[in-house]
Order: structure tokens, then sequence, then C-alpha cells
């Protein structure tokens, strides 16, 4: 195996790197034998990874620019990597950096290669990771398969300079659509919501989650127009509804309103703020396409309300409540999929892994970028078939009733309701505050 490359700086490096394998070695090991020219003059390097020992020849010691070598995973490396990088031009040095680090991860134990990658992308092996965030910026940079936003990610995105352009070409629209102001404003909420949506869906593979207006928690039908009003902007700009979630919250009415965009409209539904195990049966027997039981705000009311005020991931109550959820629909073949949401810490995303998608806040995204410690599945198929779990159904008077029963949820239900309208209600009024400016000229 061989590689050229050649630099066309002016420093006029070449670079030849060799794979010579050993197989006479118990091992198998292998070597690389560098070669790097400058200006003609040929020296080398020999890096021996399996017995971690770098073997080289000096090179001159020309001034050049020091690249950091601080995140590279070993001393071996370090150490050859040094010893070359004021001989050669820039270029060549990424060039060999680049190259080694590939024959690391390809050479070194997946026990090994399991404790130099991130907890997040460790994650990703097991679960699908969601962005939580209006601000795709910080989307780019995690890399997530999908994204979720809420009337609260979208205010404080939207109060951003970097996206007053959405603002104001939102605010352009609703206008031209005509009509008394709540209506142009109500329009104008639409497409900001949309456009967020469709930024995001140029950064990701996967599917966007946009929200109905919580205001309309216990009206199916408007709940139903507004969705498939939603699902017709992100189409007129070219995206098929596929790649679109709706966000309804989980409400008997929301449930219901779910069950009918799936099955009248093939509309894919994201059931939000769902706190309960009734609210979960009901939308796997609704059989909408994915839901999102809160896992920190579970928590922060069990911490507000009980003598516990801290609890380790294993028994935290919202991540108990999630592992419940999932291996009850596991056991008995729903559809339906679990999206844990709203966390306050990385101990409660690593307890829940294997979960079907979690979706993370960019703050936590970047805190398991860092962790370096092994992750493993703690939710499996094959777990939730073994547990002893009864099969519920659930009519509207039992769904009422067994909800009622969890003060938690029906508690962390109305407050989340409240405070997503209040959300929306604040935008809505800076909407209003623009739109005028704009009419008037200003």
């Amino acid at each position: 195996m061989k590689n050229d490359i050649l630099c066309t700086t002016p420093d006029a490096c070449t670079l030849n790197m060799h794979k010579r394998s050993m197989n006479y070695f118990p091992d198998k090991s292998f070597y690389w034998s560098i070669q790097v020219a400058v200006r003609g003059v040929r020296e080398s390097i020999v890096l021996h990874w399996t017995r971690a020992t770098c073997y080289f020849k000096p090179i001159s010691n020309s001034q050049r620019a020091r690249p950091c070598l601080s995140s590279f995973p070993s001393a071996a490396v370090h150490t050859a990597l040094s010893s070359i990088q004021n001989s050669v031009c820039l270029t060549c040095f990424v060039n060999i950096k680049a190259l080694l680090f590939l024959f690391i991860m390809c050479s070194v134990s997946p026990d090994k290669r399991r404790k130099m990658e991130s907890a997040l992308e460790q994650l990703k092996k097991h679960t699908v990771v969601v962005a939580d965030t209006g601000d795709f910026n910080a989307i780019e940079e995690y890399k997530p398969q999908d994204a979720t936003t809420n009337p609260s990610l979208i205010l404080a995105a939207a109060k951003m300079a970097a996206y007053q352009h959405l603002v104001d070409q939102a605010i352009k629209y609703g206008i031209a659509k005509g009509g008394p102001e709540e209506e142009q404003v109500t329009n104008t909420m639409d497409k900001l919501f949309v456009s967020f949506g469709l930024e995001i869906l140029k950064k990701i593979p996967g599917r966007v989650s946009t929200e109905v207006d919580a205001r309309l928690s216990y009206d199916k039908d408007e709940m139903v127009a507004r969705a498939l009003r939603i699902i017709a902007l992100y189409e007129e700009a070219g995206i098929k509804k596929d790649r679109v979630l709706i966000k309804l919250s989980s409400t008997w009415e929301g449930i219901q309103a779910g069950r009918e965009l799936e099955e009248k409209h093939g509309v894919h539904c994201n059931m939000t703020l769902l706190f309960s195990f009734a609210q979960a049966v009901a939308c796997a027997e609704a059989k909408v396409t994915l839901i999102s039981p809160f896992v920190g705000r579970i928590m922060d009311w069990y911490k507000e309300n009980t003598a516990q005020k801290s609890y380790e991931a294993h028994e935290d109550p919202g991540v108990i409540s999630v592992t419940k959820i999932y291996n009850h629909y596991k056991k008995y073949d729903y559809t339906t999929v679990v999206m844990g949401a709203s966390f306050r810490n990385t101990g409660e995303v690593k307890a829940l892994a294997g979960c079907d998608l979690l979706t993370i806040s960019p703050s936590l995204l970047g805190e398991l970028s860092k962790d370096h410690s092994t992750v493993t599945p703690m939710l499996t198929v094959q777990k939730a078939k073994a547990c002893d779990l009864e099969k519920v159904h659930l009519d509207e008077k039992e769904f009422r009733w067994q909800h009622n029963e969890d003060r938690m949820a029906v508690e962390k239900l109305s407050d989340g309701i409240r405070k997503f309208a209040a959300d929306a209600i604040k935008l809505e009024t800076m909407i209003k505050e623009k739109m005028l400016n704009v009419k008037n000229g200003q």
C-alpha cells in the first residue's frame, strides 16, 4: 500500500507513506515508513504502532508553523509528529497527521477505540441523536440525525441577530397574505416556524419537528387544520411531509388529532409534553409516529415536591418513566417510537442509551462530545421482551382517570402548555411590533 501526496507550496515537499507487514510476528503487527522530501532532501520516520515505539532519523530543524498536537491520541505519534513539524510545510504536516490518525483508528482494538471515542460518538451507535434547538448553527456542530423545535426555542433564536432575516421574511409573508392583523400574525408565526425548520433541514439528514400552537391543545379540529397548514408551507418550499414531524401536546384532544393526521393525511406526529404512562399508552394506540416523554421535567417535579433533592441516574424518576414506556412499547410491538427529551444532565442521557431517539440540548451535546467514559445500551428490545408488564387498553374515560391519578403528570402537562403558550405570546408581541414598523416604513 502506498500513498503519494505532492505538495504545491513553495517548500516543494513530497510525502510517501508505505505500510509494511510483519506477518512473522504473532500479533501480525506492521509499521509505517514515512518519507518526507523537503527541497529534495529526503528524511524518514518509521512508526511501529503495535509496540507503541517511534524510531526516526532527525530532520533538519528549519522554522515552520507549529500546529497543535494536544488532541492527538498517542504519545508515540506525538513524538513522531513533533520531530517533523518544523521541517515540512503545513500542507504535508496535516496530511501526515490525518493519515496516521486513520491508521490508528483501523489498527487499535475495539476496546481501545471506544476509549478514544467520545460518549456522543458511542451514543450514536445505539440511539438516534436529535438536537433540541432552534439554533441551526449549533446543529451543524454536533451533526445529529434529526432536530426538534418548540415555541420557547424559536423565541430565543428569533432574538438573535443572526436570524433576523428569517423574522423579516416571515413578516413580509404575513403582510402579503392580508386579512385582519391577528390573521397576519398567525400566518407570520407559521411561516417563521417553517423557515427555521427549512434552515435546520439543510443541516441534518433526517426530520425536523415543528410545533402547533400550544393554545390549541384542547381543540382537536384546530390542531389538525394548523398542522396541515404547516405541512403545506413545507411542501411549497419543496420539502416532502416525510421529513417533518408535527408536534402536538399529549392531551386527549392532541392525541386524537395525531391519530387523524396519521390515518387520514399521512402526516407524522411527535407527541410532546408527555409525562404519564396513560399518555404513552393512548399515543401508542393512536399509532402516532413518535412520543417525547420529558425526563428532566419529571425529575424537577419530584425534587420540588418530595424530600429527595438529588438522584443517581438509575433512580431518576424521569429515567424510570421512559424505561417503563420503552419496555411496554417493545414488549407489545407498538410501532410508535420513543424519544426521551428535556434532559438535565448527561447521566440521564447515558442511562437511556438504546432508546429509539434522544433529543438533547447543544450544551449537553457539548459535554458528551468531551466525555470519554464508556456508554453501553441500557434499553434493549431483548430486555423489554423479558419484562413482566401487562398490556393496557385505554378509552377516553379510562385515560382521563388514570392520567388524573398521576399528580405529577397533571401538573407538568398543564404547566408545560402554559409556558409554551406564554412564549408564543411573547413571540407574537415581538412580531406585531416589527410588523407595525414595516407598515410605517421604518
